[in-house]
Parts: C-alpha cells; sequence; structure tokens
C-alpha cells in the first residue's frame, strides 16, 4: 500500500464506487469525527467541527479557492496535536480525498466571477 502511496491508516475501509460525490463523503467523515470527539483537545473539539463547515460550504457552492488552502492548514494544525489519535484519524482520509479528487473539489467552488459580484 505504501508503494501506491497509501497505508492502512485506522485499518477501516470505506468502499465506495465512482458515483460517489467526494465532496459530500468528506462531509461524512468530518461530521463523524466531530461528533465522536470527546472535546478534550483543542485541535480535535474545534477543529474537526471546523473542516465540517468548511465542506459544508464547499457543498453549497459558496466555497472559495482558500477553502482548500484552509483544509491543508487545518490538516497541519490538527494532526499530531491531540492526546490521542482520534484527530489524525479524521485528518488522514480527508487529507487523502482531497489530494486524490481535487479536480471534483475545485468544480464545487465559486466561479471567480461570482466572487467578485459579477453575474
Amino acid at each position: 500500500l505504501q508503494k501506491a502511496g497509501s497505508d492502512l491508516g485506522t485499518a477501516c475501509a470505506i468502499v465506495m464506487d465512482d458515483t460517489c460525490d467526494m465532496v459530500k463523503a468528506c462531509i461524512n467523515i468530518a461530521h463523524f469525527f466531530a461528533d465522536e470527539s470527546c472535546g478534550q483537545c483543542t485541535p480535535c473539539r474545534e477543529g474537526c467541527h471546523w473542516l465540517e463547515k468548511i465542506y459544508r460550504r464547499i457543498d453549497a457552492g459558496e466555497g472559495t479557492a482558500a477553502d482548500l488552502d484552509l483544509l491543508h492548514s487545518l490538516f497541519g494544525n490538527i494532526e499530531g496535536r491531540t492526546i490521542c489519535a482520534l484527530a489524525d484519524a479524521a485528518v488522514w482520509p480527508l487529507r487523502s480525498i482531497l489530494k486524490k479528487f481535487r479536480p471534483e473539489f475545485e468544480a464545487r467552488l465559486k466561479a471567480p466571477a461570482a466572487v467578485a459580484g459579477v453575474r
């Protein structure tokens, strides 16, 4: 798996076919981890909710390219900064999905003209 650029992560498999909406899959993953957070560590308690909020914004067509950069920043500020591995387990699939399916996320972003208020 490492030669293919992956690993077992939490050893939990998520099976999706080619019709899966990867933005919605990320919402589902982020929501699960936000809900499962015990709240003890700030990066997990706050970060997982932020991740879910950003993915929901992208799904609604209200995201911008800056949101994709913000996701990467959040991944780095969450992973490895908590007492347990729950936050790491949240970041790993989300980072991987964004990396491998970035065009699907970019297609959901506001068009530059819409961001500028031009119709």
